[in-house]
């Protein structure tokens, strides 16, 4: 059944939700390497084996939201509040810039007053003039008005990032307080399209109450919403929120295999979108990324911000590379990347091809 099944993935053909879950519930060493290596052998035919840099600027860990799983909700008063100064977040743009890292992603926990929103608006304008136009700009700043997004995408960013965590409404439930709305989350990812930017979402991988199904529709989800970006990853528990202390796990599976599972299934499912290998990846297994690098992800983020600020910034336990300086990251991830006979796309954008192609049609 398995020597059948990937078989067909090398054409057009389109798996069904059952053959999907059959793929995700391999359990066998040897099974799931085949897999792994169909959806690598997919990324390399399709997207090429060049790995396209992110460099994350987490700006800001003050938030409005109170998610239940999150180590920066409103509600952890144990967490040391900050945010960047304009000149600290233009010299870690600059650094990404001067070392060719070609896009950014400026990241926070979720505002949106006016003072914040225009403090958005000004430091695209200034990173877009410190790089001459050249570094692309991805934001992750969560739900906004649509005004909004029409007005930083005017400013110059032109990818968005907003994570669904599941699109099981019901598991969304249990993960966020009443006032947070799954409704409005997902109509934020249509909004977003309509402003023309190249839409990014994704899910936690193995949360409390989350079944196989779940996340087989998690992936019939990103081809229904027409997703550009991928950005999954393993649930890893952070200290003093509400959903440490549910234990009711229904996947009986390491996540880490199961997130390299997830890695390549999206890659086989949707072919040609942008897939990140996450920092969790490597909180697991300290050469996490490039596996997930080689089960089909072509992007990899390191991180760029202030050292000084990184230990605040600690969405799970665990995070890694929190005292290390972007300087000591650049050569270190290079190796490794080259190690594993993958090239990097320097000075690139990397814009999904999936947008391209649509674009184009």
């Amino acid at each position: 059944m398995l020597d059948q099944i990937l078989n067909k993935i090398e054409s057009d053909y389109q798996l069904s939700a059952d053959e999907l879950k059959l793929l995700l519930t391999l359990k066998e060493a040897d099974e799931i390497k085949l897999l792994l290596e169909a959806a690598y052998k997919i990324k390399s035919n399709i997207i090429g084996k060049k790995v396209f840099y992110r460099g994350l600027i987490e700006i800001s860990n003050i938030c409005i939201k109170d998610c239940f799983y999150c180590g920066i909700r409103k509600s952890n008063s144990s967490v040391d509040r900050y945010l960047m100064k304009e000149d600290e977040i233009l010299k870690s743009a600059e650094f990404a810039y001067k070392n060719n890292y070609g896009s950014i992603v400026l990241q926070s926990g979720e505002r949106n007053d006016k003072q914040f929103v225009d403090f958005i608006e000004r430091i695209i304008y200034k990173i877009k003039e410190l790089s001459n136009e050249k570094l692309g700009i991805t934001l992750s700043f969560g739900e906004q008005e649509e005004a909004v997004y029409k007005k930083w995408f005017e400013a110059g960013a032109h990818r968005y990032l907003l994570r669904i965590e599941t699109s099981n409404e019901n598991l969304y439930k249990k993960l966020h307080p009443l006032d947070h709305n799954y409704s409005k989350r997902k109509n934020c990812l249509k909004i977003l399209k309509q402003a023309g930017y190249q839409v990014g979402t994704g899910i936690m991988i193995k949360l409390p109450f989350q079944t196989y199904d779940d996340l087989v529709n998690d992936i019939l989800f990103f081809k229904e919403m027409d997703i550009d970006m991928i950005g999954m990853g393993p649930y890893i528990v952070s200290s003093n929120t509400p959903l440490a202390e549910e234990n009711n796990y229904l996947i009986d599976e390491d996540v880490y295999t199961l997130s390299l599972k997830m890695i390549a299934l999206v890659r086989i499912y949707l072919k040609d979108v942008n897939i990140a290998s996450t920092t969790a990846l490597q909180t697991l297994k300290t050469f996490g990324r490039e596996m997930g690098l080689k089960a089909g992800a072509n992007i990899i983020m390191p991180n760029v911000s202030e050292t000084l600020y990184r230990s605040s910034y600690q969405l799970y336990d665990g995070k890694p590379c929190t005292d290390e300086n972007a300087e000591d990251c650049v050569n270190c991830l290079e190796s490794r990347i080259l190690n594993i006979d993958e090239e990097i796309g320097y000075g690139e954008w990397g814009d999904s091809a999936h947008f391209k192609n649509k674009t184009r049609s």
